[in-house]
């Protein structure tokens, strides 16, 4: 068969790593190779679950894709924001106040169709989102499931894919700033804060800005591994397994001095349960019948997925916080506390 011609698109040299000795996160590596049998599964569910209830944060490696695959992914991912006009990016806005859906574009201060410097690479990005949902996702959600003694398959049912969601591929740039606005934000480029959906996917890259609050309350870097990814729980999931799983604080701050001259590129998949899954914890599960149940809301008030997806996503950067101290600030999201962390 002759081979595959893909478009051509200019390619984004990575920047170096950090050299600086920065204060690390130990977060665990798991092998997604070593799902193969049953046996395998159950092994690593008891990595994953550790991983998840002390960290909500861990790597994969042995995802599927080459390490000449990822940097074609970024790529593409570099395409929207060097490739197109800014007048050309303000069509494809995202109204993310109105509509709940990041969708789009989203402007520096602030699609369904797409634009055209990025049509050739439709058929790539489909396959991308489908290797990110059932080859990465997939494993993910039944190593979940085992580690609440669940039947494989529980999460993994109350994720389809379709054309609308539940996941989705976002493409993220982070730019310099200048020493006035570092002063301004306090060197924070996004506040701490918990993801809203079951689980997040980060393809590592090697700007050094993602930080955690581990679980002796200090903020430490996630260090960029080649090839590998960034897995953090979120919300729907805390929500779902009763507190088991947990949604951890992260937060993206000026790199370390030997990167600020870079710009930062993100390549991420964050999958959300279906938009009718109730977010109400799994009570059958053997798990947390013996270690207890810790609900955000009672079960009755829980919402469904569509309503926490937009009304988070309606919310944020939209809607006065209200400060509790020199820390947190709060708002209340379908009758559930959200915290921010400065």
């Amino acid at each position: 068969m002759p081979a595959t011609t893909f478009p051509p698109a200019p390619h984004h040299q990575p920047p170096p790593p950090t050299e600086e000795n920065l204060n690390w996160a130990a977060l665990p590596i798991v092998d997604l190779a070593k799902t193969a049998t049953s046996e395998e599964r159950a092994a690593l569910a008891i990595q994953v679950r550790d991983a998840m209830r002390t960290f909500g944060f861990m790597y994969i490696i042995n995802h599927g894709l080459t390490q000449p695959q990822n940097e074609r992914i970024f790529d593409i991912a570099d395409v929207p924001f060097s490739q197109m006009a800014e007048e050309e990016k303000i069509l494809y806005s995202s109204k993310i106040e109105e509509t709940g859906s990041y969708k789009g574009f989203k402007p520096l201060f602030e699609q369904q169709s797409h634009p055209k410097v990025l049509e050739p690479f439709l058929p790539e990005l489909r396959a991308f989102a489908e290797h990110n949902h059932f080859k990465v996702l997939h494993p993910i959600l039944r190593l979940l499931a085992i580690g609440l003694e669940l039947p494989e398959e529980t999460f993994v049912k109350m994720h389809d894919i379709c054309a609308t969601g539940p996941g989705f591929v976002r493409f993220m740039k982070y730019y310099p700033r200048s020493e006035e606005d570092e002063a301004k934000s306090k060197n924070v480029w996004f506040k701490g804060h918990t993801d809203i959906g079951t689980i997040t996917i980060l393809w590592s890259q090697p700007i050094s800005a993602l930080q955690i609050m581990t679980p002796d309350g200090q903020w430490r870097w996630v260090r960029h591994i080649d090839n590998a990814l960034v897995i953090n729980i979120g919300d729907a999931m805390e929500m779902l397994s009763g507190g088991y799983y947990k949604a951890t604080i992260h937060r993206v701050v000026q790199p370390p001095p030997d990167q600020r001259g870079y710009e930062r590129l993100g390549a991420f998949y964050f999958a959300m349960a279906n938009d009718d899954v109730k977010l109400v914890p799994l009570s059958q599960s053997p798990v947390l019948q013996r270690e207890g149940i810790t609900r955000k809301i009672q079960d009755k008030d829980a919402p469904t997925m569509v309503q926490w997806r937009k009304g988070a996503i309606k919310s944020y950067g939209y809607v006065e916080l209200q400060r509790k101290d020199d820390v947190i600030e709060e708002e209340v999201v379908e009758g559930i506390t959200v915290k921010h962390y400065n």
